[in-house]
């Protein structure tokens, strides 16, 4: 940001493409390019700069002159405010055109990729309620909305259970309906605020870390199972039963009720012991007749419904016959490797993570698949020539890293090993395209295939098969 001076409004902008991260993109008057939020490709709009560069302004739209045809109305009352869903004001089928269009820049401009085929991205059936996991957090100092700030009503109280404001980690905004996950999630956070503020609850102050609930989690499964786990940072046994009660009577529906204890630091639950109320420790769900157990440190896909779609596409790029050795990277609980294994002649998982490890091999045996084994450790070390040497030279790849990519030293023992197919699944079109670069004189891009798991967000995944050079 410019300091010591103040900061200018563009006026009646032409929004005219989308850019990174999702921003809309527009040209000032000095023929500067503007990235901005609150902006549809269409609008007219005036800018308040919030950062001033030599070759671009970056801001938000204050002011629309004009509505692009592709805007619609939000359908949630926190848009705008919650920081998530920032796309709810465009038309769904233009978010796929300009999803589709930011991963083929990508694979063109930061890759110098050429793709043989790019196919159409793959919808979302479901625009709105495809979350099957989703998180909230409690707070004793909520934040105050303008609308409640210029009533200049004294406000009896600052509980709130909802989303953190983005870049006010200490703030949360109370949620009242969100558009992300099914029913019962709404109805059963809302009866835990009311229920909490009822019997004088504390909700958790981040600042004097202090109250006694933490966090809320809840997750459902595509055949109807559901997982709550309250987080409290104070053990108090006679609040904590009490609220864990009320759940488990007024919800008989809920598969697992859990909970965790914890006064560290931050909320992550990973390093913490997750106590079972009632009911299983775990739900399941299920795909082309495969179980999955999923308990509350599990990664699974949170969208399941596209989640089947992503890994239909990577078993048609993969083209197995049954005779192949197949290695999936970065395999999380076995998802994608257990889908695959009946078309291959064997499949080896490798994940960093333990716990996922130990459920990828518990739901092999659950779903009775013998040829597929699972391998703990860093990829970039575990992944090298001695494994090859012990587990065999794969004839396809899968690789699916998280959304900085793959590092360089996994990329090389990649083109050590020279399979004759790799399909890269990945999150970060961007990172994928970095990788791509490095492996392109070796390979060929045969197919490009995205899959919207995301709706009213930037983000898709997007699935890419390489073919070796002939």
């Amino acid at each position: 940001m410019t300091r010591g001076r103040k900061l200018p409004r563009l006026e009646r902008v032409q929004v005219f493409d989308i850019g990174s991260k999702g921003l809309a993109v527009g040209k000032a008057a000095d023929g500067r390019m503007v990235f901005m939020s609150d902006a549809v490709p269409g609008d007219v709009v005036d800018v308040q700069v919030l950062k001033k560069r030599k070759q671009f302004y970056q801001g938000k739209a204050v002011f629309i002159h004009q509505y692009s045809e592709r805007r619609v109305e939000p359908i949630c009352v926190h848009f705008g405010t919650c920081g998530g869903c920032k796309w709810q004001s465009m038309n769904y089928p233009d978010q796929l055109h300009f999803k589709n269009n930011e991963v083929k820049n990508h694979l063109q401009r930061i890759g110098g990729l050429t793709v043989d085929h790019f196919l159409p991205i793959i919808s979302c059936k479901k625009s709105y309620l495809y979350r099957n996991k989703m998180e909230f957090s409690f707070s004793s100092s909520r934040w105050l909305t303008p609308e409640e700030i210029a009533s200049g009503q004294e406000i009896s109280s600052r509980n709130g259970l909802g989303f953190h404001i983005p870049g006010a980690w200490d703030k949360v905004l109370d949620i009242d309906q969100c558009y992300l996950q099914e029913d019962p999630s709404n109805a059963i956070r809302n009866a835990i605020k009311v229920f909490a503020n009822s019997n004088e609850l504390s909700f958790f102050n981040p600042r004097q870390q202090s109250g006694l609930l933490r966090t809320l989690m809840i997750r459902n499964s595509s055949i109807g199972e559901l997982m709550v786990l309250i987080q409290f940072y104070e053990e108090d046994l006679v609040k904590n039963q009490l609220l864990l009660d009320y759940l488990r009577a007024s919800f008989p529906e809920i598969t697992a009720l859990l909970y965790v204890f914890n006064n560290k630091a931050n909320d992550t639950i990973y390093d913490q012991e997750v106590r079972c109320h009632s009911g299983r420790d775990h739900i399941f769900e299920e795909m082309e007749g495969l179980r999955f157990k999923i308990d509350a440190k599990s990664f699974y896909q949170t969208n399941s419904d596209q989640a089947y779609e992503l890994y239909k596409v990577v078993r048609e790029f993969a083209g197995l016959k049954g005779n192949e050795l197949v290695y999936d990277l970065y395999t999380g609980i076995g998802t994608i490797a257990q889908f695959i294994a009946k078309n291959a002649k064997k499949v080896v998982g490798i994940e960093s993570v333990p716990e996922a490890i130990i459920a990828a091999k518990s739901n092999a045996v659950l779903n009775g698949i013998s040829n597929a084994e699972f391998y703990t450790g860093d990829m970039k070390t575990l992944f090298n020539d001695k494994f090859l040497k012990d587990h065999g030279m794969p004839e396809v790849i899968i690789t699916d890293p998280p959304r900085d990519g793959m590092h360089p030293d996994v990329v090389a023992q990649l083109l050590k090993v020279m399979p004759q197919k790799i399909i890269y699944v990945s999150c970060n079109s961007a990172t994928q395209a970095r990788d791509l670069a490095l492996m392109k004189e070796a390979y060929t891009v045969s197919k490009s295939q995205a899959v919207d798991m995301f709706p009213q967000t930037h983000h898709c995944e997007n699935v890419v098969l390489l073919e070796k050079r002939v």
